[in-house]
C-alpha cells in the first residue's frame, strides 16, 4: 500500500471462470469500485485469467479474491493451472509464515476457488451433489462465525446466492484443528433429507477465508439474468417455473442477499486495509 495525498490499495483477483459468462466478476468488481470510493482510496485492480492462460499474481499485492467457477474442482486436479494454482498458495501461505513479512497477503476464495482450498488444506470430502444446488438459500452461521469480523452486521440465519454442482462435506476435525482452521457456516436444515450439510464459509488461516456460496451476488445484477430470456427459460427447464419465480420473489427482500452483498466482501476490504495501515505504522 503506497501512502500518499490518496491512499492506494492493489488488489488481485484471480478469474477462475475459464470463458464462462457469468455475474461473478462484475460483482467483485462493483464491490471494489464502491468500497474505493467510500474510503478515499485509489485502487489499482489486475485481473489473472488463471484457467485459461495459466495466470497467477505474485506476493505484491494487498488483497486477493480468487473466483467461482464452472466445472469439476475434482476432475482439474493435475492439470497446468490446477497445479499452478496450489502452488501459489503454497507461496502466499509461506509468505504469511514468515515474521520477517509485516503485512500479510489476506486472500477471500469463493465457490470454486473455496472447494479447491478445502482440497489444498484436505479439510472435509468433496464431492459431487446429487443434484445442482441452485437459488438464494439460508446459510446458518456456527459459534465461530458469530465471532467472525467477516460476517459482522449479519443475521443468523442469513442468505446467499448458491450455485454448484459440488460440496464439501465430512470435515476432517483433527486436520482442521491441526490448522487452526474454523468452520464458520454450513448449509440450510433439510430434515426431511438424510445428507450431510455442506460446510459453507471456513476460516482457513488467518489471512485465508473461503464461502462455498457468492457473497458477490447483488439483487440487481441477479434480476436481470434471471429475467434474460434464454436464462430464464433454462432456470425453468431444470428447475421449474417456482423455484424462478421464488427467486425472483427472494431478489426484492432486503434482508436476504442485499444483506450478504453489504456485509460480506466490504467486511473483508476493511479487514485488508486495516492490516495494510497497520503495516505501515511498524
Amino acid at each position: 500500500m503506497i501512502l500518499n495525498e490518496k491512499p492506494q490499495l492493489n488488489i488481485a483477483i484471480l478469474d477462475l471462470y475459464n470463458g464462462a459468462v457469468n455475474q461473478g466478476m462484475r460483482g467483485l468488481k462493483e464491490i471494489i469500485n464502491n468500497f474505493g470510493i467510500k474510503k478515499g482510496l485509489q485502487i489499482k485492480l489486475s485481473i489473472f485469467d488463471v484457467r485459461q492462460k495459466s495466470e497467477l499474481p505474485d506476493l505484491n499485492f494487498d488483497l486477493y479474491l480468487s473466483t467461482g467457477g464452472p466445472g469439476s474442482p475434482i476432475e482439474s486436479e493435475g492439470e497446468k493451472w490446477d497445479t499452478l494454482y496450489f502452488q501459489w498458495i503454497r507461496d502466499i501461505e509461506a509468505y504469511n509464515h514468515s515474521p520477517e513479512n509485516i503485512q500479510k497477503r489476506p486472500v477471500f476464495f469463493i465457490c470454486h476457488s473455496f472447494q479447491l482450498a478445502c482440497r489444498y488444506f484436505k479439510i472435509g470430502k468433496l464431492t459431487k451433489r446429487k443434484s445442482n444446488s441452485f437459488g438464494v438459500f439460508p446459510v446458518h452461521m456456527l459459534e465461530d462465525g458469530a465471532h467472525e469480523p467477516v460476517f459482522n452486521g449479519l443475521k443468523n440465519p442469513f442468505y446467499a446466492m448458491d450455485s454448484r454442482d459440488y460440496q464439501v462435506i465430512e470435515p476432517d476435525y483433527q486436520r482442521i484443528h491441526e490448522l487452526g482452521s474454523k468452520i464458520l457456516a454450513i448449509e440450510k436444515k433439510r430434515p426431511h433429507v438424510p445428507l450431510q450439510r455442506a460446510m459453507m464459509a471456513v476460516r482457513f488461516t488467518d489471512q485465508f477465508i473461503g464461502t462455498q456460496f457468492h457473497p458477490e451476488a447483488d439483487p440487481e445484477g441477479m434480476l436481470k439474468w434471471l429475467n434474460n430470456p434464454e436464462k430464464k427459460e433454462s432456470i425453468i427447464e431444470n428447475h421449474g417455473f417456482e423455484k424462478w419465480k421464488s427467486m425472483i420473489e427472494q431478489l426484492h427482500d432486503p434482508d436476504k442477499i442485499r444483506m450478504t452483498h453489504a456485509h460480506v466482501l466490504p467486511n473483508f476490504l476493511q479487514l485488508a486495509l486495516n492490516n495494510c495501515l497497520t503495516a505501515t505504522e511498524v
